[in-house]
This record gives structure tokens, C-alpha cells and sequence, in this order.
């Protein structure tokens, strides 16, 4: 009997039938609909191994449904939906998408500063809407990004690669994170500081940081308060690092200028969602690795992990460095 994989999300037909000549394979064929928990259940029961997104849940349920399962494959960069421990643990190896989508994820972050910055939506349903009537000379001004100074919170890959792209604009540029970074200090004159003098010197804060205990909740109304009145917050990492409400009552106060945001604290959001009430919030659905070419090489990734795992090797890009294969029925 082929060994079974089970895909939480319709992937191209290009992509999956590699998968076909080894294994067994089923698809939740919804697009834009998460795969329901008890169906996700019940073929996590059955299965060598799931592909699996971030808004998926893999709790101790799903890891500890069935007795076969040896491989979790995460479509993202990100894995704060999967138990760790409980994997490890049941001998389940659990994988990411890190690197292939580090300089996709800068762009789009540098684009949604860009757009926060010079009102590009705000412009764009103007002219859409026909307001547009004449020209004035502060018509929609936004603020200059050029030779102003950014600041990084959470100088990962994808941070670095930011960071590359700010000195385009000859920005001074600033960070923090849990460990220096002492080469990309050199090569990018980036400056070292804490998190409070980040958040009072710059005037862009760009938020990058994975969700850890540690961080969760880490921009709160002090911490807006804390900023220039003129600074523009934008969050391309994870959404519940960020108190919500106070960022809301922080643009609304004219506490700072403007948000960009591609993540939520829950998602995906309504439209209803307090924050999009605001013309001075750019919002995103969660886009920051969205492109083709991508995504394509992000679930290419995918099927290699599934398929180390299942043979009991270790997968290209393991999380749970603790992981050892069980012998598994």
C-alpha cells in the first residue's frame, strides 16, 4: 500500500502530480476555505503525512489522530500552528518554507511601506471614486521615504533583506533583535539598539519578528506612545505581536501617522474589522510571500520535505531539531 498524504488546501494540479507516481494523495479542494477540524482529523488519522498551511491548527488531536503519521509540512515560513513538543515527541517531523521566499516577502514588505507612506491606496480610490476634480498643492501628500530612518524589528532574513532594499533610499537604518548582527552591521551600517530607542528615533517601524511567548503582544499603547507622531508602523511578520486595539486607539489619538498591515492577531478579518475603518491603514490579506514564482518553490519545497520524511531522513528544512523517526505501524 502506497503511503498516504493528505493536502489541506487545493494546490495546482502541476504541483501535486509529482506526488502521484509514489503515493497516495487527497486534497481539501477548497481554495479560500479552511480544511474543516474534524475532517482534518479524520485524515490526519490515516495519513504518512499532511501538508498542511498556517491557519491550520496542528495540535496534539491532529498529531496523535493516527499511528502513521511521520511529517508535517508547513506551507510558510512560519510555524506557531504546529505543537512542537507533541510532535517531537510522537516522533513527526515538522518542516517550513524558510529562504525560498525571503526576497518576495521584502518586497512586498518595502512595498507596503512605500504605500502607507505616499497614501497610494488613499490616491488610488480617489481617482476610482471621481473626487478627483483638480490639483492642489497638498492633495494627498504622503511623506518622503528617502534619507529617513528605519527601524527593524526582528533582524532575520527577511529583515536583512529589508534592510538591503532601504539603503536604495539611503536610509539610516536601525534594529532590533535578540542576538547583534555584526555582518550585516558592516555591510548595511544598520545600528544595534534597543527596542525603546527603535520605536522613539524612526521614523518607519517595520515589525518582522516570529510569534514566541517573548513577543507576543510586544506593541502596546506605550509602545505607540512612545513613537514619533509622524511614524508610520508597518507589521509583515506575525499579527498578535501587536495589540490591536491599541494601535486603533493609537491612529485615532494621531498618536502615528499611519499603519501598513499584511497579518492580524486573527485572520482572516471582516469588513468590519476596526482597523479598516481607517483611510490612514493600508491592509493586506496576508500576502507576503504571494507570488507565483514563490509560491511555486515554496510547495516544491513541500512535496521534498514530505518525501524525506516519509522514507525516515531528515527533511531539507526541519524545525524540530530534536526530531527522531519512530518505527511507526
Amino acid at each position: 500500500m502506497k503511503p498516504y498524504v493528505f493536502i489541506t488546501r487545493k494546490l495546482p494540479d502541476e504541483v501535486v502530480k509529482p506526488l502521484l507516481q509514489n503515493y497516495e494523495v487527497s486534497m481539501w479542494e477548497q481554495e479560500d476555505i479552511p480544511v474543516p477540524k474534524d475532517l482534518l482529523l479524520s485524515e490526519a488519522k490515516k495519513a504518512d503525512a499532511l501538508l498542511t498551511m498556517l491557519s491550520d491548527s496542528i495540535d496534539e488531536k491532529v498529531l496523535t489522530a493516527g499511528k502513521k503519521l511521520k511529517v508535517v509540512a508547513n506551507l510558510a515560513v512560519g510555524f506557531d500552528n504546529i505543537d512542537l513538543k507533541v510532535a517531537s515527541r510522537e516522533g513527526v517531523a515538522v518542516c517550513n518554507t524558510p529562504d525560498v521566499l525571503t526576497d518576495t516577502t521584502a518586497d512586498l514588505t518595502f512595498g507596503l511601506l512605500m504605500a502607507t507612506a505616499r497614501r497610494l491606496m488613499e490616491a488610488a480610490e480617489f481617482v476610482k471614486d471621481g473626487k478627483w476634480k483638480s490639483w492642489s498643492p497638498l492633495l494627498l501628500a504622503g511623506h518622503d521615504i528617502h534619507h529617513k530612518t528605519i527601524g527593524i524589528v526582528g533582524m532575520g532574513k527577511i529583515g536583512e533583506t529589508v534592510a538591503k532594499r532601504a539603503t536604495g533610499f539611503e536610509m539610516n537604518i536601525l534594529y532590533h533583535n535578540r542576538t547583534r548582527k555584526p555582518a550585516v552591521e558592516q555591510e548595511l551600517g544598520a545600528v544595534y539598539v534597543s527596542l525603546d530607542e527603535l520605536v522613539e528615533k524612526t521614523d518607519f517601524i517595520v515589525c518582522l519578528t516570529p510569534l514566541t511567548s517573548e513577543t507576543k503582544n510586544m506593541f502596546t499603547r506605550e509602545m505607540f506612545k512612545k513613537m514619533k507622531q509622524s511614524a508610520i508602523f508597518i507589521n509583515a511578520g506575525r499579527g498578535p505581536v501587536v495589540d490591536e486595539q491599541a494601535l486603533f486607539d493609537a491612529l485615532v489619538a494621531g498618536e502615528i501617522a499611519g499603519a501598513g498591515l499584511d497579518v492580524f492577531e486573527k485572520e482572516p478579518i471582516g469588513a468590519d474589522h476596526p482597523l479598516l475603518q481607517l483611510p490612514n491603514v493600508v491592509a493586506l490579506p496576508h500576502i507576503g510571500s504571494s507570488s507565483v514564482e514563490t509560491r511555486m518553490e515554496m510547495m516544491k519545497l513541500c512535496l521534498s520535505n514530505i518525501q524525506a520524511g516519509i522514507e525516515g531522513n531528515e527533511p531539507k528544512t526541519l524545525v524540530n531539531k530534536d526530531w527522531k523517526p519512530l518505527v511507526k505501524a
